[in-house]
């Protein structure tokens, strides 16, 4: 099946009632979590995590990533009107969207990005549609040693390139590696790590544990970090229409901001906070009114939401393609795939190809319906913003209590919930990544799976991870990577010092 073949198969699955109900769900979902200050897509997926039992695989996908894209619109809606981020990819939003809605064009600029969020998402899945089927098909010739050093490389990737200090990612993911081990063995039937309770033979549940890492502790930390908050102005349909010349200033960062947004969405880390970060930069470069970046330029608004959108979409070309998450969101998207049996990878395509391209297919649909009704739908996210936290956070609360039950009806999995919950508050206060820990819980099955079938077929011998050229290859990259930021800054010091001996040397 070819990628247009695809594109038409998955619209035919994405149009479904069921599929389509998704679709609007999560992009309406994922806009109102942006717009809360506090929450993000993150803990919004995760929220979610648990409602995939009752809707399937890909209606369940299909929600996930709407909630995804939405909340990369919404975050910039109290970045522009009240000078907050909804969520870390909107921060650079903050620098002229504020000041834009203090010169009285907060409804322009909220057009502008409503307009270009459906820009880069639109071409983003263009880009998908066309990247994705040949990248598969390449990892096909994958065997027991790539796949091997795929998943374990790209955990080690993320694990460093997710934020902060070596031990910050390392920690919580060796944390999700050991969790990982704890259950009943899938090669022998024997139990590990049991310590005779009843409750951990099935191992420790995925949906409570990321419901616990992402939702309990983003609740902590919101009540921990409350403080006063500037008050949204009102936005009226009149003011919604931008100028001639906004929409001319911002044609050039729309396309900009998409080529960024979709090369960042194809590399591990936060792709979506960094393109933005990477697109203001570049319109403070080259945009003709890059004197204005800071004091109110439409191209800093532009150009960022655009990128981070992209990103949001064309992240998913490692996830689906590949079978590794190159990012928060994704990782959790891969725990709702590996819950309903679904493996993502090179096979994906082949033995799921309603999940594959329904995925792909829904994305385009939640970009039109962000685009109809977020322009419409203004007053009501302003009005969101109103809502006191103290009734919110509570209703939050249940919901991860409840859906965390209702995976297997064990009071153990709330326990977890609760447990891993106070856990992944003290890392957050600590500045440890979360995000490594859920990927370790979920590619150490993976990565065990693929050693003992490489020692299986090899009878033992390790000579099959490194006689393999495409798996010294990919480990090449995983190194080359890992080290590419102590190397550069080695070199910077080196020509520093250079330089000031240079410098002796002339006073001399």
């Amino acid at each position: 099946m070819g990628a247009f073949e695809g594109l038409l198969y998955g619209l035919s699955i994405a149009f479904s009632g069921e599929n389509l109900l998704a679709a609007l769900a999560g992009a309406l979902a994922g806009t109102a979590i942006g717009v809360l200050p506090g929450l993000g897509p993150v803990a919004g997926v995760a929220m979610v995590l648990p409602l995939t039992y009752a809707l399937g695989p890909t209606a369940g996908l299909i929600m996930m990533a709407g909630i995804y894209y939405g909340a990369m619109y919404g975050g910039s809606t109290t970045a522009v009107l009240i000078n907050m981020p909804g969520e870390s990819a909107s921060v650079m939003t903050c620098v002229d969207g504020y000041q834009l809605t203090k010169k009285g064009r907060a409804g322009a600029v909220l057009t502008i990005v409503a307009v270009g969020s459906f820009v880069g998402g639109t071409l983003s899945v263009i880009g998908v549609t066309l990247f994705a089927p040949p990248l598969a098909e390449f990892a096909i010739l994958f065997g027991p040693a790539e796949f091997f050093a795929l998943t374990a490389g790209g955990l080690l990737l993320f694990s460093r390139i997710s934020g902060g200090s070596f031990a910050a990612g390392i920690f919580p993911m060796a944390l999700g590696l050991v969790l990982s081990t704890v259950g009943q063995e899938a090669v022998t039937g024997q139990n590990r790590f049991t310590f005779g309770d009843g409750d951990l033979v099935m191992g420790i549940e995925l949906v409570g544990l990321v419901v616990g890492l992402y939702g309990l502790a983003e609740i902590m930390s919101v009540v921990d970090s409350l403080r006063a908050q500037n008050k949204p102005i009102t936005v009226g349909l009149r003011n919604m229409l931008p100028t001639k010349e906004e929409w001319r200033r911002s044609f050039a960062p729309y396309f900009r901001g998409t080529g960024l947004g979709f090369f960042f969405g194809l590399l591990p880390g936060p792709s979506a906070t960094l393109s933005s970060f990477a697109s203001y930069r570049l319109e403070k470069a080259v945009a003709r009114n890059r004197e204005e970046m800071g004091q109110g330029a439409i191209e800093g608004v532009a150009g960022p939401e655009t990128a981070n959108n992209a990103a949001a979409t064309s992240t998913m070309v490692p996830l689906l393609a590949l079978g590794i998450p190159f990012g928060s969101v994704a990782a959790l998207m891969l725990a709702g795939m590996m819950v309903h049996g679904v493996q993502p990878g090179p096979m994906m395509m082949s033995q799921h190809p309603e999940v594959f391209w329904g995925v792909i297919a829904s994305m385009v649909i939640g970009n039109v319906v962000l685009l109809i009704l977020n322009i419409p739908f203004i007053a009501v996210w302003v009005s969101l913003l109103r809502i006191p936290t103290h009734v919110f956070l509570p209703i939050i609360l249940v919901m991860a209590t409840v859906g965390s039950y209702s995976v297997r009806n064990s009071m153990f999995d709330v326990y977890v919930l609760l447990a891993v919950g106070i856990l992944g508050y003290i890392l957050r206060k600590l500045d440890f990544q979360l995000a490594p820990m859920v990927v370790g819980l979920v590619l150490g099955p993976l990565i065990e799976k693929h050693l003992r079938e490489g020692l299986f077929m090899n009878f033992g011998e390790i000579s099959v991870f490194y006689g393999s050229s495409l798996a010294l290859g990919i480990w090449a990259i995983v190194l080359f990577i890992l080290f590419l930021g102590p190397l550069l800054r080695l070199f910077r010091r080196l020509f520093e010092f250079k330089s000031k001996a240079l410098v002796l040397d002339n006073n001399e």
